[in-house]
């Protein structure tokens, strides 16, 4: 693995840890985890696809969170029941919520803009 995967995969590993924190501490607004759910989910895509534009990565990412939210709305019996496990909740959610759409596409705007601001700064001091 090159030094670029290393690091997001680095940054998803504290995303996973930050959101399952924001649902054990109370007072943090449900709409937070989502908003770190979608984060990861960018992160995650990234750790694959490195040297793809943020552009594209953030499409794919939307793409990947709104299937997961819409595949919600399905409600067979193998698919609440994996729902029901820890794995299930937590990667798959339990119920369909336009909040969380909204959530989702927040946090891959902001991971988006932080993004190209953070690689347009390094690319200038490397000049």
């Amino acid at each position: 693995m090159n030094k670029t995967r290393i690091t997001y995969f680095l940054v998803f590993l504290s995303i996973i840890f930050l959101g399952i924190l924001s649902r054990k501490i109370s007072f943090i607004p449900l709409w937070i985890g989502d908003f770190l759910y979608a984060v990861m989910i960018y992160f995650l895509v990234r750790i694959f696809l490195p040297f793809k534009n943020a552009f594209a990565i953030a499409c794919l990412s939307l793409l990947i969170c709104y299937g997961i939210e819409f595949l919600q709305l399905y409600q067979a019996d193998w698919i609440v029941a994996l729902r029901k496990t820890l794995f299930g909740r937590y990667v798959l959610g339990q119920g369909f919520l336009w909040e969380d759409i909204l959530a989702y596409t927040f946090g891959i705007l902001v991971v988006f803009v932080f993004e190209k601001i953070t690689l347009n700064y390094f690319s200038q001091k490397s000049v």
